[in-house]
């Protein structure tokens, strides 16, 4: 039976089970967009396509299945660019659609031409460029395939107009199912080597002070339930990074929290102290390690991880296990089980008595409140986090309020953080709200932001509230790009150099009433908790709460860049390490 290339690709993304899509129309994707109508698709219609590609990657975040975003060419596709680059260094499965000016155009600088995917090439898992309408089942089918399978990554498709133009005879071809793979060295690696689980068992047995460290990849894998089971039976303590939040439940006595820049002392200390970090997921970001001559210093290294392209690219590793983190994880627990009753390991006590010593005279502390200050942040996210449901889906900017949100928020269930860790993309929060709302409607999603990114994609609200999705935001508004203040303050001899935002411009409250949601504005410590509650009963469409916080107010711990993790500097109350 004969087909085009725009009902070809609705059919397939269909058969991919798409539920949900978001995108905005242009001219060069028009074609495509028509069958849709007659789809079972939702449509979700973005007021800007950098927020549609962040939508698609808060869904992904949510519910564990690949995002899919489709826009048009040029600009469009430009757009796009900055959430792939997002995508693509935290590891989140998504599959972007663009348009294409016309095959015979191709190359002679036509309106709204651009090389999207030479443009793109750098920041994608792998992209496409379809040059016959017949191609585009098994490019729809490949595209998911690679997206979600070894690590997960972003997938761009680039479309020219005419293959899926139902009028133009390039568009037609006989139809068919996609079945299979040809990709020629694409073959990702998910059992773990039994020869490389045994060695690393075996360090772990021999060691003292061991320390699980564990990264994004835990979640990607669903490895939660694992991990869990895994720091049990060694009674070793775990430390989750930034993209690993929820991996390891916060209220678990093994529980270390966040390593890193502006992790807890403990997490930062206890992975510069150890004789052996089981590194679970996580690939040695710059953030974690400090200065990378003087991170863990007498450790030796477990790495396991499903890309062979992160073993001894930061850190050389003793052992590194490649394949499924959560395979991996059950092998060893499964080789652990065996080598345990013939084998003890050394006695731990003494590192278990210091990593408590740490917990209990380093814990994250912040200043009382000062009469004319504003309001504290941490203390609006303790309100926020012990009013709202415990699996409450939270998504962050990036900034301050983001390692205020890791710090302060008590994350005990997977899949409630979302965040922009590698790429670090403000305006990220809003639209990954939007996203995760719309692929988990039923659970409660608020975001955490600061008044700079919130002025870059804040327009999506409009989209959250035609589309019926009613997230709620909480702006920790301090008139600052906050955290590049805090820089200037401690490392620019306070030369607070193009900074300051305003607080009062614009008026957030008047700014949210104006795209039809709810806005509330909260300047006294009284008013945190009623304010909550209010948006915690409106369900009918989204809630904007400006919280006027302290600008002065800086993130404790640090670790300043180019130093040691031995550097860290703790709250100004709590002395010198």
């Amino acid at each position: 039976m004969k087909t085009n290339g725009g009902k070809a690709l609705m059919k397939n993304l269909e058969a991919e089970g798409v539920e949900i899509l978001f995108g905005l129309p242009g001219g060069a994707i028009l074609p495509a967009y028509d069958p849709l109508i007659d789809s079972s698709m939702r449509h979700i219609l973005v007021r800007h396509e950098q927020g549609a590609g962040h939508m698609a990657e808060g869904y992904a975040h949510a519910t564990g299945k690949p995002g899919v975003a489709m826009v048009t060419s040029g600009p469009a596709a430009t757009n796009m660019v900055t959430p792939l680059a997002d995508a693509m260094l935290d590891s989140v499965p998504l599959v972007c659609i663009t348009g294409q000016v016309a095959s015979g155009a191709i190359g002679s600088d036509a309106f709204q031409e651009c090389d999207t995917t030479g443009i793109t090439m750098a920041v994608t898992k792998h992209n496409f460029l379809v040059t016959e309408a017949s191609e585009i089942p098994q490019v729809i089918h490949d595209a998911f395939h690679i997206a979600t399978t070894g690590r997960p990554g972003p997938v761009l498709i680039d479309i020219p107009k005419d293959l899926v133009d139902p009028n133009n005879p390039a568009s037609q071809f006989e139809d068919y199912d996609p079945t299979g793979h040809n990709l020629p060295g694409y073959n990702p690696i998910t059992e773990p080597d039994p020869l490389k689980i045994q060695e690393a068992v075996e360090l772990i047995l021999r060691s003292e002070r061991p320390v699980i460290y564990s990264g994004g990849g835990i979640l990607k894998a669903r490895a939660a339930t694992q991990l869990r089971e895994l720091a049990e039976l060694l009674d070793v303590h775990v430390v989750t990074t930034l993209m690993n939040r929820g991996g390891f439940p916060d209220n678990h006595p093994l529980a270390l929290g966040m390593p890193g820049m502006h992790g807890n002392y403990t997490a930062v200390t206890v992975l510069q102290e150890a004789d052996l970090l089981i590194t679970l997921g996580a690939r040695f970001d710059d953030r974690v390690t400090g200065r990378l001559d003087g991170f863990a210093p007498d450790a030796k290294i477990i790495h396991a991880d499903i890309d062979p392209a992160e073993f001894n690219k930061v850190r050389f590793a003793d052992v590194s296990i490649q394949g499924d983190v959560g395979k991996t994880i059950t092998e060893m627990i499964s080789a652990l089980n065996q080598l345990q009753q013939t084998r003890e390991h050394p006695d731990r006590s003494e590192w278990k008595s210091r990593i408590s010593g740490w917990k209990e005279r380093f814990p994250l502390v912040y200043d009382e409140w000062e009469t004319g200050e504003g309001l504290k942040p941490q203390y609006v996210i303790e309100q926020l986090r012990d009013l709202t449901p415990d699996d409450t889906i939270v998504a962050s900017g990036v900034g301050q309020h983001q390692m205020w949100a890791s710090q302060f928020w008590h994350f005990n269930h997977p899949y409630t953080w979302i965040n922009s860790g590698g790429l670090g993309t403000m305006g990220f929060a809003v639209p990954a709200a939007i996203g995760a709302k719309a692929g988990v409607p039923d659970r409660m999603v608020w975001a955490i932001d600061g008044d700079g990114c919130f002025q870059m994609t804040n327009q999506e609200l409009v989209t959250a509230r035609i589309e019926n999705l009613p997230v709620k935001i909480a702006i920790l508004n301090n008139g600052y790009l906050g955290m590049v203040r805090q820089w200037q303050e401690l490392f620019y001899d306070e030369r607070y150099s193009e900074v300051h935002l305003q607080s009062d411009l614009p008026d957030y409250k008047m700014l949210a009433e104006s795209m039809g949601c709810v806005g509330i504005r909260v300047e006294s410590p009284e008013e945190v908790q009623p304010a909550i509650e209010e948006a915690n009963e409106i369900n009918d469409r989204p809630v904007v709460i400006d919280f006027r916080t302290e600008a002065s107010e800086n993130v404790y711990p640090m670790v300043p860049a180019g130093k040691s993790n031995s550097d860290v500097i703790v709250h100004p109350s709590q002395g010198t390490p």
